[in-house]
């Protein structure tokens, strides 16, 4: 009974009239295994013999021929008729042509098998899909940026729901499938039922079950894989987030180690505290360090698969902030504290100078006047008796932590500074005690300006501004001075010294608050993109001009308030340092036209509103080229006092030095506008002169001759004289707005200064002289604006003529003194 039949007609012809017109019919029975659906072994043959004489004999006879094949194989029945039949299979297993009962419908088997099939072949594609997606899941390398993340995760996800709307659309035609085979009531099973439809309804409902399995499998994998993918993106912002931060903290903190916490006098304490005090607003703008430390904490407790490095890169970076904020603290308070001693030390200093430069010595010489003035004096030392005779030891003592060498050094010119005050007192009391005690015969001091009415204190005598001592040297500085007119000097030599120490804070400021912001993250957003990567084209030099004067042009000057007569000396000395500003000058035309694309952008507007500016960044940028021209400017001033002073002479060569650097300046400018050189111009050496002039050519040997040419027209040509050429070009004026106007110089040609020779006079105008090339083979007659310009011109050019004479001297003598093996010899 646990046996399957399956039934199949190898030969036949359509049966009627029951078996008359029947060959042979031949039925076959197999054992039907669970897993085929034909037959593994053929077990009996049965013959079904047709009922007429001649079929019945020509079946025998065929039979006999292929009897020995039936018979090495399986045992054969021959039936004479269909009731034979009956007594070896049941009649429920055979159809009705059989004499059986069994319903089939071959039309119907053939429908239900084929859609069988479509659907365990749909549900080998849909495993084979998933493989394919599981498979380009696992080999697909991820991108190194956030958006192409976004992307593959957001086209996953996509493809994932339409192969979750494949499984279930296979799933309802399954569901439909097997609802259509009827599955078998197990609880009444010798009802009749056809054993084919049963096995069919294991076989869709077993590939049902597959189907629900890989959906399970397929959203476990899907899940695990989805939260990984949004873990990746949530560590790469991370990451990002924590290297901006990362280069933030290290740029302020390798800013915060080139300022000292230490310093060698008031001024320089004070820009020192004003730097950290730059970089402690900068280092708060880190507090976004506070929100990707929460933000990896959040992660953290989320499970994140790289915890470990998350927790890693929090602590290191709360670590580094936590000491860069640390560190610029210690340093602020050292300095203030550096700066409280020094403010006070110096204060008194100040204030007692202030004191008796300011008491009106004509008003003094009556009892009255002179009781007045000494009570003012009593007054003072009483209150400043804590720093008037402070013991130099017990300061040391109190300040020791913050003590160096050259602070110790700069306490100790302070307490000689106290020492001379306190000398000064102690005179200045003495002569009002006598005046109070007897009216003796007036004693008519000099006061630095007795003809003006008393000064109010105004910030130039404040200790911000410096030493009020560059006044007073000595005990009687009030009545003997160094200089002949020390106090207009005195003066100059100040504004020289503050104005210095003004630019160098401007200068500073503008690095810190523009062109160090180009570097900061939280500002990145808004750059402009033609300024990604272009602040040195808008600033040009500027750092390498701060650094010069903030560590040695500055101290230099400030050393000169006890030796005035040094301040010529300090210029002639850095001379060569000067030149920078001609490097920061050629840069000027393209950081011009950068800032003028970017002017408006938001960048520069909330630089100029943090530093709370008035005036834009492009008045700033020309502080430089201001400060050049101030120089020579107060160099005039001091030697307009200064006429029998020491050190005249190095004001004058100092001011003669800043005049030539301006001019250098100037013409280097012009020689950038040059256009169409085909070459280095570089080469050709420094640029020496350069200006507009009238030009007449002519080619010819022999004298020129004003008559051939006054006949033509003169060129307006624009002249560089370089140490090795003359170069000739054609001014061009660009037409554009206010803003875009400039002049270029188009390249002509050149001579050679070592084949250049001139003549200082041509008839007919004194303003012109001849410059002639290649032994007179080209002539240009050239007119300059006035006589002094033409002299001025044929100085210059003589200059060069004879230093290429003397290198050519100096050549021939070493020739002639190395003999033939000196020079190469020429056949």
């Amino acid at each position: 009974d646990a046996w399957d039949f399956t039934w199949d007609i190898l030969h036949a012809k359509q049966i009627k009239d029951g078996m008359e017109n029947s060959l042979c019919v031949i039925l076959a029975l197999w054992f039907l295994p669970p897993q085929a659906s034909f037959p593994g072994n053929l077990h009996l043959v049965m013959v079904l013999r047709p009922t007429g004489f001649f079929q019945r004999t020509f079946t025998d006879i065929g039979f006999r021929f292929s009897q020995e094949d039936f018979l090495l194989k399986l045992p054969v029945v021959m039936l004479s008729s269909v009731s034979d039949l009956l007594t070896y299979i049941d009649e429920k297993q055979l159809t009705p042509e059989f004499g059986g009962t069994l319903e089939y419908c071959h039309s119907e088997w053939v429908i239900f098998r084929t859609a069988i099939e479509s659907f365990a072949l749909t549900v080998k594609e849909i495993a084979q899909m998933l493989q394919s997606f599981g498979m380009e899941l696992a080999e697909t390398e991820l991108p190194d940026d956030a958006y192409s993340i976004e992307r593959i995760l957001a086209l996953r996800t996509e493809k994932y729901y339409q192969l979750k709307e494949d499984i279930t659309t296979v799933t309802k035609e399954g569901n439909m499938l097997l609802c259509s085979l009827e599955e078998p009531d197990m609880d009444e099973p010798d009802k009749e039922e056809p054993q084919e439809r049963s096995g069919d309804w294991e076989t869709v409902n077993r590939l049902l079950a597959q189907l629900h399995e890989m959906e399970i499998a397929f959203d476990g994998f899907w899940e695990k894989h989805q939260l990984k993918m949004e873990q990746y993106l949530q560590l790469w912002k991370f990451e990002q987030h924590f290297q901006e931060l990362s280069k933030a903290i290290e740029f302020l903190m390798e800013k915060q180690r080139e300022v000292p916490d230490t310093g060698d006098n008031v001024s320089q304490v004070k820009q020192r505290v004003l730097d950290l005090e730059n970089l402690n607003k900068m280092a708060q703008l880190t507090g976004k360090a506070q929100v990707v430390i929460l933000h990896g904490h959040q992660l953290a407790t989320n499970h994140h698969y790289a915890l470990n490095l998350i927790c890693q890169q929090c602590n290191e970076l709360r670590h580094h902030s936590d000491i860069l904020l640390e560190e610029i603290k210690r340093k602020h308070n050292q300095l203030q504290r550096t700066l409280d001693l020094l403010t006070s030390l110096q204060q008194c200093c100040d204030e007692g100078a202030y004191l008796l430069a300011n008491q009106q010595m004509d008003k003094c010489q009556s009892r009255e006047g002179a009781q007045k003035a000494l009570q003012d004096i009593e007054n003072f030392l009483e209150s400043s008796s804590l720093h008037l005779y402070a013991d130099p030891q017990t300061l040391y003592s109190d300040f020791e932590p913050i003590l160096t060498p050259e602070l110790k050094a700069r306490i100790q010119m302070v307490q000689m500074k106290l020492e001379n005050v306190r000398s000064m007192f102690e005179n200045r009391q003495a002569c009002f005690k006598k005046l109070a005690d007897k009216q003796a015969r007036p004693v008519q001091l000099v006061a630095p300006r007795p003809e003006n009415p008393p000064r109010s204190k105004s910030p130039l005598f404040s200790p911000k501004h410096g030493n009020l001592l560059l006044k007073l040297r000595h005990s009687e500085m009030f009545i003997r001075y160094r200089w002949g007119r020390w106090n207009e000097n005195g003066y100059v030599i100040n504004e020289l010294i503050e104005t210095e120490r003004v630019y160098v804070e401007e200068l500073f400021t503008i690095l810190m608050g523009y062109r160090a912001e180009m570097d900061n993250p939280t500002m990145a957003f808004l750059l402009p993109p033609p300024l990604q990567n272009r602040k040195d084209v808008l600033f040009g030099n500027m750092p390498e001009i701060y650094d010069f004067h903030n560590k040695i042009f500055l101290h230099h000057l400030e050393s000169c308030v006890e030796a005035p007569e040094k301040v010529g000396y300090c210029f002639l000395e850095r001379r060569e340092d000067f030149q920078m500003y001609e490097k920061y000058c050629q840069n000027k035309p393209r950081s011009e036209y950068l800032w003028r694309q970017c002017a408006e952008s938001l960048f520069f507007q909330e630089c100029q509103r943090k530093l709370e500016h008035k005036l834009a960044l492009d008045s700033y940028l020309l502080k430089p080229v201001q400060r050049l021209t101030k120089y020579q400017l107060l160099l005039k001033e001091l030697l307009k006092y200064s006429t029998s002073c020491e050190g005249v002479q190095e004001l004058q060569e100092a001011l003669v030095a800043m005049l030539d650097l301006l001019k250098s300046v100037n013409d280097s400018m012009h020689q950038i506008s040059i256009t169409g050189y085909d070459g280095d111009i570089g080469e050709l050496g420094k640029v020496l002169m350069q200006g507009s002039f009238s030009v007449w050519t002519g080619h010819r040997k022999g004298p020129t001759k004003m008559k051939d040419l006054a006949r033509f027209k003169p060129m307006q040509r624009h002249l560089f004289l370089y140490e090795k050429a003359l170069v000739f070009c054609k001014k061009r004026e660009d037409h554009g707005d206010s803003h875009d106007k400039s002049s270029s110089y188009s390249f002509k040609h050149f001579l050679k200064m070592s084949a250049v020779g001139i003549t200082e006079n041509v008839k007919g105008d004194h303003r012109k002289f001849e410059i002639w090339y290649s032994g007179r083979e080209e002539v240009y007659v050239v007119q300059a604006q006035t006589v002094e310009l033409k002299m001025a011109w044929l100085n210059e050019i003589r200059k060069v003529l004879f230093k290429q004479q003397e290198l050519i001297k100096g050549t021939l003598e070493d020739w002639l003194e190395g003999g033939p093996s000196g020079f190469p010899c020429c056949e």
